[in-house]
């Protein structure tokens, strides 16, 4: 089992990040997934990083598909892949209408769409196998003449790609959209994942789109995990609450009432009627109220914090619903000590 971070809670000064990415590529994390939202973009850090590690790989976590064309992320995938000798992975995912719509003013259509023709347009550009053409939903190229001045002819790929089958990894939880990272992607980056409720909840869409899979690509890397502090005599609860304004965030303020992608999946692990509370109360303005709402279950489920027994009953769980990577998201001061300690359970188990 590969174990991979989130830089979420440690991007700010992107040279301090790279240094503290070089202590945790010294303590064993074999990955670190650069965030982008609505801050600094995402691809400058993962080149940077590449300059400053040698053999930790270096994924988006994600970029959104609707802020730059399919061809963009194919060359600059391409480009991050060069500089770093093959250790890049392109997270994508389809963010949501508040960034897209309210950050970018892109309209937030057809994002499963989206992601799909940008996968294969990706792919294509890579391998460099003829002048680039697409006839999507979504996309076409080139731009039919009707659409623009008719000028646009086939073009390929200038460079030759380090590799030309650069992993890809989608970011989904809803049905259709996992299916769709079951058939089509090298990875999956789920959120909020619950090993003891993972089967139930994504077996189903898991299963329907790996019998469509194709054989040519390796079975799907799955990326889960969350929360970490290991050690004897921790303060547990406290460490949990910390957990609590994230966890009411995403399923209280994630989006409208109706359109929040993270509380249709606490409905979906059995958390109906805490999640409506937790976002009614989010979304009237009571955001405390929401995080005291948000069950002590959840909190266990979704994290890997306590003594040594118990994350390494943890890390056991999640290898046994199927992930492959598991992702860290250290919560104490030394989050390189963590890792260690974490590296080391996994090890021997």
């Amino acid at each position: 089992m590969k174990l991979s971070m989130l830089l979420s809670r440690y991007t700010g000064d992107p040279v301090e990040t790279a240094r503290l990415v070089r202590d945790l590529e010294s303590a064993g994390l074999d990955m670190v997934w650069v965030p982008e939202a609505y801050g600094f973009d995402a691809m400058t850090l993962v080149g940077y990083l590449a300059a400053t590690t040698e053999r930790m790989q270096i994924g988006t976590g994600i970029v959104n598909v609707f802020t730059r064309t399919p061809t963009l992320l194919a060359m600059s995938a391409a480009s991050a892949d060069s500089l770093s000798r093959g250790r890049f992975a392109l997270g994508l995912g389809a963010s949501g209408p508040q960034v897209v719509e309210g950050f970018h003013g892109v309209p937030f259509d057809q994002p499963l769409r989206r992601i799909t023709e940008t996968i294969e347009i990706c792919r294509k550009v890579w391998r460099r196998e003829a002048p680039l053409t697409h006839d999507g939903k979504v996309y076409q190229l080139p731009l039919p003449a009707d659409r623009g001045t008719g000028l646009g002819r086939p073009l390929r790929l200038i460079n030759h790609p380090y590799r030309n089958n650069i992993p890809v990894y989608c970011a989904s939880l809803m049905e259709r959209s996992l299916r769709a990272t079951a058939e089509l992607a090298d990875g999956w980056l789920p959120l909020f994942f619950m090993p003891d409720r993972a089967k139930e909840v994504f077996g189903p869409a898991l299963a329907a789109g790996t019998a469509r899979r194709s054989p040519d690509l390796a079975p799907l890397d799955i990326v889960a995990g969350g929360p970490v502090a290991v050690g004897e005599n921790l303060p547990v609860d406290d460490l949990l609450d910390r957990e609590r304004p994230t966890a009411a965030r995403y399923i209280g303020g994630m989006g409208a009432r109706g359109k929040n992608f993270y509380n249709d999946l606490a409905c979906r692990y059995g958390f109906e009627a805490e999640a409506k509370v937790i976002q009614d109360l989010y979304l009237d303005g009571k955001q405390r109220e929401a995080e005291a709402a948000v069950p002590r279950e959840w909190l266990v489920r979704t994290t890997l914090i306590g003594p040594p027994g118990h994350v390494a009953e943890r890390i056991h769980a999640y290898r046994e619903a199927g992930v492959t990577t598991l992702s860290l998201d250290p919560v104490g001061p030394d989050p390189a000590g963590t890792v260690e300690a974490v590296r080391s359970l996994v090890d021997h188990l």
